[in-house]
């Protein structure tokens, strides 16, 4: 959202102005009860709903008090997210690259970030014990989970209730074989992980042709992202899972990746608001 408010009431009308039933929660502190309370009760009373709380951080930094001040971070999104029942609390994995925090890492696909991503994920889930919401980690190209069967490996492990799927389709998107078939791989995404979709991202890939593979994110439609398979399976889902767009830039930006979506799913014959 552009518009400049801190009132939970303006902020929820304007995602219904805009069109939108599904937004990111507000800026919120955990101590302060009462405005989450407000959140809540704003957005419920617009029918938009809370889809995510983000805990954006890196939960296995190789500095031990960087990781144990992010550890208490997430702990506290998680434990926000479930005071104003948002679908999700979503961070990736983690990554044991010093310098960047999503970064890669030879030893992101390793068993020791394996075990870690399930101790984190175990351990948040039991401290804070949510009831309304779910705990998830988003895909990745360089660090697990990269791809569906990565994730449901790791959803096996990790054995809690309360731990969900988060699908970022163009984060998994990481050669030219799945950028070339990536209905295929949008399809095995839904079919292997499809019980446990909380939430979804909605961003686009273009090619930039250089001497090496070289992915950029672009504005919906403006990619080679199926997007008529991403709603086709999206729909087949026996609930309603929020599809975010994320990382635009400006309003004219996201109205257009808006625009381009809403087509799709009306020529499809689904419905987004």
């Amino acid at each position: 959202m552009f518009l400049k408010s801190e009132d939970p009431r303006e902020l929820a009308r304007e995602h219904r102005r805009l069109g939108y039933r599904a937004a990111y929660c507000p800026p919120a502190r955990l101590e302060d009860r009462e405005r989450l309370r407000e959140i809540e009760q704003a957005f419920a009373a617009e029918n938009v709903v809370l889809a995510e709380v983000g805990a954006w951080c890196n939960l296995l930094d190789p500095d031990a008090a960087r990781r144990r001040k992010n550890y208490e971070y997430v702990r506290d999104r998680l434990a926000l997210a479930d005071a104003v029942g948002a679908r999700c609390c979503v961070n990736i994995a983690g990554s044991f690259n010093p310098k960047v925090w999503y970064g890669p890492h030879p030893e992101n696909f390793s068993q020791t970030f394996f075990d870690a991503a399930v101790e984190n994920a175990r351990r948040l889930i039991d401290e804070v014990k949510p009831r309304r919401t779910r705990f998830a980690y988003e895909m990745m190209g360089w660090a697990i989970p990269d791809g569906p069967e990565s994730y449901l490996k790791l959803l096996k492990a990790i054995d809690r209730k309360a731990f969900g799927v988060h699908v970022d389709v163009a984060n998994g998107i990481n050669c030219p074989r799945r950028f070339y078939r990536n209905g295929e791989f949008i399809r095995e995404c839904f079919r292997v992980l499809g019980p446990w979709v909380v939430s979804c991202h909605a961003k686009d890939l273009e090619w930039v042709v250089e001497m090496n593979v070289h992915f950029v994110e672009v504005v919906p439609g403006r990619g080679q992202l199926d997007y008529r398979t991403y709603l086709s399976e999206l729909a087949r889902l026996p609930g309603e899972v929020p599809l975010m767009l994320e990382h635009l830039k400006t309003p004219e930006e996201y109205e257009e990746g808006k625009r381009y979506i809403q087509k799709l799913a009306g020529e499809l014959g689904l419905s987004l608001a």
